[in-house]
């Protein structure tokens, strides 16, 4: 048994525990060594429970969340950064021209910078019920887009990434659920591979390859903020290549970690006091965290990627899962 095997059991057995307890139907946990590359992927529960049962298993999809944030949104992001395509402080209408197209000169929403909207430093809600305006995804893009925004104090946002989304669309030239997310993700994932959601008052059904996010869902199914689909070794595929320099160059690797604020870099969450990945963990660290019960966290300094996978949405949201803890307990375990 390798030392991250160990280091990955210590810190699955409380995973078994929230499952036994039925505060989460099913897990699976994944360290890797950064260096070595030495790998675990350990997993138990159920990826559904109703309305049959399904066993987890280490290919089962996720829907990731808000992992889509930094694991294609941000990334995508920076790499037209590298490519010359956008620079960091140009303003969003750069690439979304019609952006609050009818008060070019007054509104805020023009001045917005990819840097402000990555690192959820802009003025922009939390989020909003945008599937509530219509049911055609092209309205309610032109929606976004054409809304005065609610200003306020920075948040993170859902409505950043939103943006960063539609931009991306504009660099790509198709939906955003259309573009190639990389080996082991997803947009559109075969259902029966994936790890139920919840049961949707909107939708009328138990979700199971479909984005659990609402706004996503209406957006055409993926937008910036949610959508990605993957396996817990496609995030630590992920963790690897963005650490070894195979998605971002050194520069823009660098970007990406500077902290903007005292919790946020580009794209992630910078460790703080109380944070999502415990507080055993170098202060070089980052992470991110989903809605449904997903997570992920890198630490440079002690060369270890950690991603914990759960359902903990299946079948309801109004349930109090105990993730936050379980994630933090999690993290302490296995960095410290």
């Amino acid at each position: 048994m390798t030392q991250t095997d160990i280091r990955a059991a210590r810190g699955f057995a409380l995973v078994q525990h929230a499952i036994q307890a039925g505060r989460i139907p099913g897990a699976v946990l994944g360290v890797l060594e950064l260096g070595s590359g030495a790998r675990t992927v350990l997993y138990d529960g159920w990826a559904q429970r109703e309305p049959a049962l399904v066993a987890m298993s280490r290919e089962t999809m996720f829907d990731l969340a808000s992992l889509t944030k930094p694991i294609f949104t941000a990334t995508r992001m920076l790499q037209a950064v590298e490519a010359g395509r956008i620079s960091l402080d140009d303003r969003l209408t750069v690439l979304l021209p019609d952006l609050r197209q009818y008060d070019v000169a007054g509104a805020p929403e023009r001045r917005l910078t990819f840097r402000q909207c990555l690192a959820h430093q802009s003025f922009l809600p939390a989020v909003w019920p945008i599937y509530t305006y219509g049911a055609d995804p092209a309205t309610l893009r032109a929606f976004v887009l054409q809304r005065a925004w609610q200003q306020g104090e920075a948040v993170y946002s859902d409505i950043n990434y939103i943006l960063l989304g539609l931009a991306l669309e504009r660099l790509h030239g198709k939906a955003f659920g259309l573009i190639d997310p990389g080996p082991g993700f997803s947009f559109h994932p075969d259902s029966n591979m994936c790890a139920a959601t919840e049961r949707c008052a909107w939708r009328g059904r138990v979700l199971r390859g479909e984005v659990h996010d609402e706004n996503a869902a209406a957006l055409g199914g993926a937008a910036g903020h949610a959508g990605l689909f993957g396996t817990a070794d496609a995030v630590l595929d992920f963790t690897a290549d963005l650490v070894a320099g195979r998605l971002l160059a050194p520069s823009a690797l660098a970007e990406m970690r500077q902290r903007h604020g005292t919790t946020r870099t580009l794209g992630w969450e910078a460790v703080h006091q109380g944070w999502s990945g415990g507080n055993t963990c170098s202060p070089d660290t980052i992470g991110h965290t989903g809605f449904t019960g997903t997570g992920v966290w890198i630490d440079w300094a002690q060369g270890l990627a950690w991603t914990l996978l759960t359902n903990r949405v299946h079948p309801s949201r109004f349930f109090d899962s105990g993730i936050i803890k379980l994630r933090r307990d999690l993290g302490d375990l296995l960095s410290g």
